[in-house]
């Protein structure tokens, strides 16, 4: 790959210049402080004097006079990176990696990845987790020590437990001799161990020979099933000193191929499953792409055979076969498809004499202090290989092994399935209108007014459905896998907002429309990520989940006030935002969106979604307050 280009404004003849203007103001600080008066040009804010740097940066120590590197160890990294084809990265700035940031944006000129300004590390990794859940590839976070690193890590745990991958480089200053007093406080002897129990590997490359080596093994790590966040450390020193005459090779990334399931393995599985008179298909994180998704329906077709999706968009919603089976459909073998916890499915099957088969390529992967694998599941078949990566073969055996008279019985469940189905739906929908004129809003109102106006666009749900009933799975119909991307992965606050605007960053390209249902106490743990929005002109629908609390928390607490014969009265205590509420238009609004609410009356909804979609469409993120319903 061809290495990128000096920038037409002369960099290196600018550091120069500027390393001898600072020699200057050194044998001349009064005037120095005198030239440094006048306001800048662009913010209106009075330039630094020597003092003021020194005093902002940790008295750093200075800088050799005249001193200029022609050729740091960062752009260097900066090639080996390019390699990658990482669109973007994310990052709050910091010192520990000042010589790779520079890079990037000057010798790397800003593309491949493109440097996306973040006000909290974890909104940068929780973008980085949205991103990929569109995109299906890794976008990269660029962390500040251990202080960022420290902040980022509740994002990178959402990302490890749900099994996405994450490009993560940090900067640390390795060399305890040249660091200064606060880049101490940002550095550590082995600083991925603060992540290293939830990232599926790390390295600290002493050489840039052994960076280039890492980043493109830590990208191949990463994007093998099962995926997950990997972490690189870039220290100081390697980035700023000069690289080296003859430079390191850079090595060809050659992706590997996910694991399928062995041949004998996969037959029993058909056979299991040919022979069950209820079969049943429960899938977490089964499928990945849309070939995915065809291949699992074609599975359900050829067994007539329902398919729950538990987490993300694996089949249709449409298809007669989606679903759990209808009232008292009790499966005789269930096919679990990349499911995490089974234990309770196990056992519950187990005890009425059914069997479970796991197809899933988290065995191929545990660490001991995460639990995120939960209970031992004590499963009749259990396959471990990348599910997706399967399916063709199972696919195939099961038609091998269906008969004309198996074929039929198996078109007489299938009917009787996607009867009940329908009538499960209509239930769905008919439920929908309970409370459709109360005021707080109906979240079933919330999301059936929103329908109508986006069902014709090409639209993404890059928001969890748990805190909202689920409405948008009964009322919408989902089609495309990218048309929601699922939970937060370990359950972490705070990690929903981050993603979102990661997704719709995904989604922007191919000129989706991006809605994000924000629940508010997700929002207030990383609001900056807003101005993000804002700032790169990522275009996103949010419609405030408005409930003035934590009210999962809430019921937890209520249920305990029952068991404890207390009385549910200070339930609200710890639990509740109110007392002020917080006014989230003023919010989006500070940060550079356009903002509509608070909304307290159903029939105002859906003009102000228009116009929240005017604008949307227009290239530019929006927020609609809506005070709700709980749940």
């Amino acid at each position: 790959m061809a290495k990128a280009k000096k920038t037409a404004f002369g960099r290196r003849g600018f550091l120069k210049g500027a390393a001898a203007g600072a020699a200057s103001l050194a044998a001349h600080p009064t005037s120095a402080q005198q030239a440094e008066t006048p306001r800048g040009a662009r913010n209106g804010t009075a330039r630094p004097n020597a003092a003021t740097l020194a005093a902002d940066t940790g008295a750093r120590p200075p800088q050799p006079a005249g001193r200029v590197i022609e050729r740091p160890g960062s752009d260097f990294m900066v090639d080996v990176l390019k390699t990658l084809n990482l669109e973007y990265l994310g990052s709050n700035p910091g010192s520990t990696f000042e010589s790779l940031h520079e890079s990037i944006i000057n010798y790397g000129q800003n593309r491949m990845p493109e440097f996306l300004t973040c006000c909290h590390e974890e909104s940068a990794v929780g973008m980085a987790q949205g991103y990929a859940k569109i995109e299906g590839r890794p976008m990269m976070a660029l962390i500040h020590g251990t202080v960022g690193l420290q902040h980022a890590a509740m994002a990178i745990y959402n990302a490890f437990a749900d099994r996405v991958p994450a490009y993560l480089v940090v900067g640390n200053h390795a060399d305890s001799a040249v660091r200064s007093g606060i880049e101490s406080y940002h550095s550590a002897q082995d600083i991925a161990a603060l992540v290293r129990d939830f990232t599926k590997w790390d390295d600290e490359p002493v050489s840039l020979e052994g960076f280039a080596d890492s980043v493109v093994r830590a990208y191949q790590f990463a994007t093998t099933p099962p995926m997950g966040p990997v972490l690189l450390v870039a220290n100081h020193e390697l980035q700023s000193n000069p690289a080296p005459p003859r430079e390191p090779r850079i090595p060809k990334l050659t992706m590997a191929a996910p694991p399928q399931g062995d041949a004998a393995a996969v037959d029993e599985a058909a056979r299991l499953l040919v022979e069950a008179e209820r079969p049943a298909i429960v899938c977490e994180r089964g499928v990945r792409t849309e070939d995915g998704v065809k291949l699992l329906a074609g599975l359900a077709d050829a067994l007539h055979a329902p398919v729950n999706c538990t987490d993300r968009n694996c089949i249709p919603t449409h298809h007669p076969l989606a679903g759990n089976g209808g009232p008292g459909y009790q499966p005789d073998v269930i096919l679990a498809l990349e499911v995490t916890d089974l234990s309770r499915v196990a056992r519950q099957a187990r005890a009425r004499g059914g069997k479970t088969i796991s197809i899933s390529s988290i065995d191929l992967f545990h660490k001991s202090n995460i639990q995120d694998f939960g209970r031992y599941a004590d499963v009749d078949l259990e396959i471990a290989a990348d599910a997706e990566t399967t399916l063709p073969a199972l696919l195939e055996a099961i038609r091998r092994r269906t008969t004309a008279d198996r074929k039929r019985a198996m078109e007489d469940r299938g009917k009787k399935i996607a009867a009940a189905h329908r009538e499960a739906h209509n239930r769905l929908v008919d439920e929908a209108a309970y409370g459709w004129d109360a005021s707080p809003v109906a979240l079933s109102r919330l999301c059936a007014e929103l329908w109508p106006l986006i069902k014709n666009e090409d639209w993404s749900l890059v928001s969890w459905q748990g805190f909202i009933s689920s409405w948008p799975n009964r009322l919408w119909t989902f089609d495309k896998l990218y048309q929601y991307i699922g939970s937060h992965g370990g359950g972490g606050m705070g990690g929903g907002l981050p993603a979102a605007v990661g997704a719709a960053l995904a989604n922007k390209k191919h000129g989706r429309l991006s809605i994000n249902i924000q629940g508010d106490g997700d929002l207030n743990y990383a609001p900056g990520v807003l101005w993000t929005a804002a700032h790169h002109r990522i275009p996103m629908l949010t419609i405030m989940h408005n409930n003035r609390g934590y009210h999962a928390e809430l019921m937890f607490v209520e249920q305990q006030c029952s068991l404890h014969d207390r009385g549910q009265d200070n339930a609200h205590i710890g639990t509740k935002l109110w007392d002020p509420n917080i006014d989230y238009v003023k919010i989006a609004e500070g940060y550079g969106l356009h903002a509509e609410g608070p909304i307290t009356d159903p029939k105002d909804l859906a003009g102000a979604f228009r116009r929240g979609i005017e604008r949307v469409k227009a290239g530019e993120p929006a927020l609609i307050d809506v005070i709700t319903q709980p749940r």
